[in-house]
Formats: structure tokens, C-alpha cells, sequence
């Protein structure tokens, strides 16, 4: 048996595409299989429960290499330093594991998340190749590569475009990218950046960076990347999206039950879906320009609306006891004939329903995958990480998205006494151009048109089947 071991970030939004993609694998050579080394974060954010839903099978393992909790939270007295000191704690334990594989089967090469990149040093060591699975998109990662060649390369201060309204040329997008939209992370001099671009740096050292995108979707982008003399080959395979219930509704099916019910009542694509992934929540003002916007924009809605964590702790929302506690008063009777408030959302299963029409998204690049899968379109809420970017992307770069806000930031950390508020006219104006329904809707005839493009990439002979292919010749011809 050829066994792959598969180094993941224990994030949701990494984890679940990486497992998604090992499918495709295993379901294309069956004489592969794949050990996923878990490390589970001292915030878990709701990956324990994913992983607890999973079922290891006779070719695809998921092994807890988890440290004990008080060596886990220990790196958390440095945050600065501490996502490369929590990997680096369990080199010992990934080598121990894969010489004990090597014993009866044979390792053919480590599939790393971005962030896993000192993984490297143990593929080497075992002499098999390292290969970067890479959740987010071909822009992004263009961007990421063109920011490590100015800082590490050329010496460049790129901080001096931390509050800019400059516009810069990067090569992975057609047009100018404003500093504003860019991952503050990217631009700052801190410590943490140092150590996110000696991360990318390492790519370079891989057989290849496996990319969660299509060629119909970025060939810009993808294009760009083939060209640079300095990166290693590029695989894109998506869209990898997972149709996966989460644990949290998989023991909830009454929920998902009613949710479906009242979408089945409503006419084909008359719904706009309100969702902002697993860290998505507002604070009570907002919360009420969106609920205004929502009341005077005449559509009917689905709204995924949740707790805030307590200012200045980084953690998971939570569901509200009570909606009314939040929301503007009569709100939840002047609208119960149109629209529905939930909770924590089965985002994939409201995704396919025919009624629904449009999807207010923090456009994480997962969400817009599925999203494109579906043939949804989108308007962009972007909210951290690289979301202003994709969202950017989206609107600016590919016209797949409506504009309600591209460079909205949250701030976790509390450090902000002044919070940026999206009025109610701004909402209202992106939902009106999102849930035009007539032919001269640009936006939605690209959707269905990409919709379309991505089911025929995955399929025998599209350009993601055919990609994954020469990735697993790649492997196997290379060890």
C-alpha cells in the first residue's frame, strides 16, 4: 500500500477541504491510503466535534497526535511565535508515527497545510517528497509569493502600505489591488509576518502546490503562477467541496428539518441567504442596520445570526436564548411572513435549495466555492483573514459578486474603541442588485454559467480531473 501522510491545521476551514481532497485521491488509486496527523489547537473552534463525526476507514485514518493540554497552551504565552512553536512541539511525534508506517507499508510523500511547512524537515528526513495543500485561492496565493519575493528577495518594507490607499500591481490579478483589501498580515513588521513568509518561502523547497480552484474560474491567476520561474508546479483540483453534515446538526435533524420546510414554501430563488462562516458574528448595532435593511429591501431572507463572543476574547459565537434581545423591536412580527432567523446554519444543504437566490457571505474561500458549486451569487461581506481580498477577487476580478462592503475588518481583539458600522442603505443597495432576477443580471448569468464550468472540471477528463492526475503520476513516479 502507498500511504500519504496528510498534515493538516486544525481549523475548519482548512481541515474539512483537506480531508475532501484525500477523498479524491483514494477514489481515484485504490492502492493508496492517507494518515491524517490530527494536532488539535488549544482553541478548537468546533474541530474536535468534526473529527469525532468522522470514521476512520481501512484507507483513510485520522490519528490524534495531539500534546497534553497544559504543553499545548503553553505556546500560548507567545503570540507572536506561537502557531510555529505549537507545529515545531510535534515533529517528534509525526517522525515516530511515520517510522513506525515505514515498518510495513511504504510513505510515497507529506500533503502539508500552508502553515505546516517545518513538516518539510521530517519528509526529508524519511527522503520522500512534500507536496503544500493550499485551501485558499490561486490569487491568494500569487499574492502571498509576490509578497515574500519583495520582502525576503528585494528587502522591500512593505508595512509603509499598512494604512495606504495605494493601488499595486501584483501579477496573480488583472487589475491594480488596493493595500486596503489586502491581509493585514501580509503588509505588518511584526514578528508573527516574519515568520508567515518564511513559511511561504519554504514552498518553494515542495514537488508542487496543490490549489483548492479550477482553471475556468482563475486562469489569470493560475496562468501568472505557470510562468514564474520560481514555483514550484501548480495542481489546481477544485472546486473540493464537502457535502459533509457537521456534528453539530448531524445529532440535530429536526433543526435542519424545519429550516427545509420553510425553504421548500418559498418560491425558486426568492430567498437571500445571510451567513458568515464559523467566526462570523456582529455586535448589537449592526446587527440592527442589517435587520432594517432586511425589513425595507421587500426580499425574503434566511438570516444564520449569532452571538458575539465577549469583547476582546477570541472564540466561536454562540446562539442566542432570545433573538428579540437584539433585533428592533416588532422586527421578528412585521417580518414572520418572509423571513426565518436560525442559528448555527447547515450552509451546504441551504446552498442547494432551488428557493434560494443570493448569499451574503464573509467570503471565505470555501463558502464561494460552494457558492459557485451551487451556482449561487454573492454578496460580499468580508470580514478577516484574506476575506477582502476574495472578496475583491470576486467583484472586481472575476464578476461573480455584488458589493456591500470589500474592506470591512472585525476587530477581535477588542483594541478598537471606534467599530465601523455598515449602514442599512449600504446593505440594502448590494441585496437590491443581488436578487435582480432578469437576464441583464450580470452577475447571476456568470454564476450559472461558472456553475456549470465547475461541475465539468471535476468531471473524467475536465481540467481538475486531468490535474489531479498528473498529481498522483507526480507521487508516484517521483518517490
Amino acid at each position: 500500500m502507498k500511504e500519504l501522510i496528510f498534515i493538516p491545521l486544525a481549523g475548519l476551514g482548512h481541515i474539512v477541504s483537506a480531508i475532501e481532497f484525500a477523498k479524491q485521491i483514494l477514489n481515484r488509486d485504490e492502492n493508496f491510503s492517507i494518515s491524517f496527523l490530527i494536532m488539535e489547537l488549544p482553541l478548537d473552534y468546533g474541530v474536535h466535534n468534526f473529527i469525532q463525526s468522522l470514521t476512520s476507514q481501512s484507507r483513510l485514518k485520522f490519528i490524534d497526535i495531539s500534546l497534553d493540554e497544559k504543553t499545548s497552551s503553553g505556546f500560548l504565552n507567545n503570540h507572536e511565535t506561537f502557531l510555529n512553536d505549537f507545529i515545531d512541539g510535534h515533529k517528534s511525534l509525526v517522525r515516530e508515527y511515520v517510522h513506525n508506517i515505514c515498518k510495513t507499508s511504504s510513505c510515497y510523500g507529506f500533503i502539508l497545510d500552508m502553515f505546516c511547512t517545518s513538516m518539510i524537515d521530517i519528509a526529508n528526513e524519511f527522503n520522500v517528497p512534500s507536496y503544500i495543500y493550499f485551501a485558499s485561492n490561486a490569487s491568494f496565493l500569487g499574492l502571498c509569493l509576490h509578497f515574500e519575493t519583495l520582502r525576503n528577495e528585494q528587502h522591500s518594507d512593505t508595512s509603509r502600505y499598512m494604512n495606504s490607499n495605494e493601488a499595486l500591481s501584483i501579477p496573480s490579478f488583472k487589475n491594480l489591488c488596493p493595500t486596503k483589501v489586502l491581509p493585514k498580515h501580509l503588509l505588518d513588521s511584526r514578528l508573527a509576518s516574519t515568520l508567515f513568509f518564511d513559511g511561504i518561502r519554504r514552498f518553494k523547497e515542495t514537488r508542487g502546490i496543490i490549489v483548492n480552484t479550477f482553471f475556468e474560474l482563475e486562469s489569470f491567476s493560475l496562468q501568472a503562477l505557470s510562468d514564474s520561474k520560481m514555483v514550484p508546479k501548480i495542481y489546481p483540483v477544485g472546486p473540493v467541496v464537502s457535502f459533509e453534515k457537521s456534528g453539530h446538526f448531524r445529532n440535530n435533524s429536526l433543526k435542519i428539518e424545519s429550516i427545509i420546510k420553510w425553504l421548500d414554501d418559498q418560491q425558486d430563488s426568492s430567498v437571500v441567504f445571510l451567513c458568515f462562516g464559523s467566526m462570523g458574528s456582529f455586535e448589537a448595532e449592526q446587527i440592527k442596520e442589517i435587520a432594517t435593511a432586511l425589513e425595507h429591501c421587500g426580499h425574503r431572507f434566511l438570516w444564520s445570526l449569532r452571538k458575539s463572543p465577549p469583547k476582546g476574547k477570541v472564540d466561536i459565537p454562540t446562539s442566542y436564548n432570545n433573538y428579540e434581545e437584539v433585533l428592533p423591536k416588532g422586527f421578528l412580527e412585521r417580518t414572520k411572513e418572509r423571513g426565518k432567523i436560525i442559528g448555527w446554519a447547515p450552509q451546504v444543504t441551504i446552498l442547494s435549495h432551488p428557493s434560494i437566490g443570493g448569499f451574503v457571505s464573509h467570503c471565505g474561500w470555501n463558502s464561494i466555492l460552494e457558492s459557485v458549486h451551487f451556482g449561487v451569487p454573492i454578496a460580499t461581506w468580508a470580514l478577516y483573514a484574506e476575506q477582502q481580498m476574495n472578496a475583491f477577487l470576486l467583484v472586481k476580478e472575476l464578476g461573480l459578486g455584488e458589493e456591500i462592503k470589500l474592506d470591512y475588518v472585525v476587530d477581535f481583539e477588542g483594541k478598537n474603541n471606534q467599530v465601523d458600522i455598515v449602514s442599512a442603505q449600504e446593505v440594502v443597495s448590494g441585496l437590491l442588485k443581488l436578487m435582480v432576477k432578469s437576464e441583464e443580471n450580470e452577475v447571476r448569468k456568470k454564476m450559472k454559467e461558472m456553475k456549470e464550468k465547475s461541475r465539468v472540471a471535476m468531471e473524467n477528463g475536465g481540467s481538475s480531473y486531468n490535474s489531479l492526475g498528473l498529481l498522483i503520476k507526480d507521487v508516484i513516479t517521483n518517490i
